[in-house]
């Protein structure tokens, strides 16, 4: 399938400093594409290139196939629609920010008010349309921009971290309503993010941006359980990290060797490379023995997070947990008892020593250069 939009050998500087730089990106018609990384990555950056808002210092952006040139057509950028932090709301009622670009086209208008009222009501505003932009809270403002945006149906959706200056609970609610937009209007969309939790909830796959490079681009599942660095590891939030090496192998299953013990991993790296050992904190089991990679540790501290137990162990690898208030084996377990850690083959992931570190900086000055994101 013929991506919808691409990035070919993308570069983009400003002040002679190389900003982005992405060899080749693609977003494949009705995918939800979610560029995520820290503050300072080149997300918008990115984000910009691809909605033809910045120039290209090298390379190309691609419709369709085909390389659009400088400045780009009117009838390439109308096939877009762009959202961002900041509302942008005209000083008029929801309705006619809603129906803005519809008019701008020239519909008709039973068109226009069938196409609004569709949105407003996808979006829950729809008892908000005669308002005024300047009475709607952040969360109603932002809701109508993105109503605005869906209303002309563009071929490509653009949003540039558009819940971010919203209160987590409103980003909560709009999050599963903006999920459920995309995939009622079938858009191709491409959002940007530092929140993994809004990653998670809305993307097809997540590009991982740092320093202006891609460090992964994947199903969401694969990005969050097997990173393809230590960078995008320690981002998502994976608290186990160790050295390693692979000292045999068994089939499928590389022998490991880590902090004096040996653990049993699947992956098909060769014997003697040199790896960092990944694990998730749920993946751990406690109080069972039931796999070759078993061993007795000491509970160092436990936290109630409510609906989970974290828990800080201590032994020959020190290591973070998470279990069940409602697990009968933790229930109970408190700071310098023993219990028994069990770890699965399959959740333990190797990242080869090569891929191991973070892409360098393009240059002293990316992150304060790339300070939008």
């Amino acid at each position: 399938m013929t991506a919808l939009i691409a990035a070919d050998g993308l570069q983009v500087r400003a002040e002679g400093r190389l900003l982005v730089d992405v060899p080749a990106l693609e977003v494949a018609p009705g995918e939800v594409l979610v560029i995520l990384g820290p503050t300072g990555a080149g997300k918008s950056t990115l984000l910009q290139a691809l909605g033809l808002l910045r120039k290209p210092s090298a390379g190309c952006i691609r419709w369709l196939g085909e390389a659009l040139p400088w400045p780009a057509p009117l009838a390439a950028r109308r096939r877009m629609a762009m959202v961002f932090q900041d509302p942008l709301l005209f000083g008029g009622t929801v309705r006619e920010n809603v129906t803005y670009g519809l008019r701008l086209r020239g519909l008709p208008g039973p068109e226009i008010a069938e196409r609004a009222g569709s949105v407003m009501a996808m979006l829950h505003i729809d008892h908000l349309a005669d308002r005024t932009a300047a009475t709607l809270s952040g969360g109603e403002a932002q809701r109508t921009a993105l109503a605005r945006a869906l209303a002309v149906a563009p071929d490509l959706l653009l949003l540039d971290e558009p819940l971010a200056n919203l209160d987590a609970p409103i980003r909560e609610r709009l999050v599963p309503d903006l999920k459920a937009a995309l995939r009622a209007l079938k858009l191709t969309c491409v959002f940007v993010t530092h929140h993994q939790r809004e990653a998670l909830a809305l993307a097809d796959r997540i590009a991982v941006l740092h320093q202006g490079r891609l460090e992964q681009v994947d199903a969401p599942g694969t990005v969050f359980r097997r990173p393809a660095t230590t960078f995008v590891a320690r981002f998502v939030g994976t608290p186990n990290l160790w050295p390693g090496r692979i000292v045999g192998r068994n089939g499928a299953l590389a022998e490991v060797a880590v902090a004096g013990l040996h653990l049993f991993a699947v992956s098909a790296l060769p014997v003697d490379a040199e790896v960092q050992v990944c694990l998730r904190p749920e993946a751990v089991a406690l109080g069972t023995a039931t796999g070759p990679n078993s061993w007795e540790a000491t509970v160092g501290a436990v936290q109630d997070q409510g609906s989970t137990l974290r828990f800080h162990l201590d032994g020959p690898l020190p290591l973070k947990a998470l279990g069940l208030p409602s697990d009968p084996r933790l229930q109970g377990l408190a700071p310098g008892q023993r219990i028994t850690v069990t770890i699965a083959p399959e959740h333990l992931h190797l990242i080869a020593e090569g891929a191991a570190q973070a892409a360098p900086s393009l240059d002293p000055a990316v992150q304060s250069a790339n300070s939008e994101g």
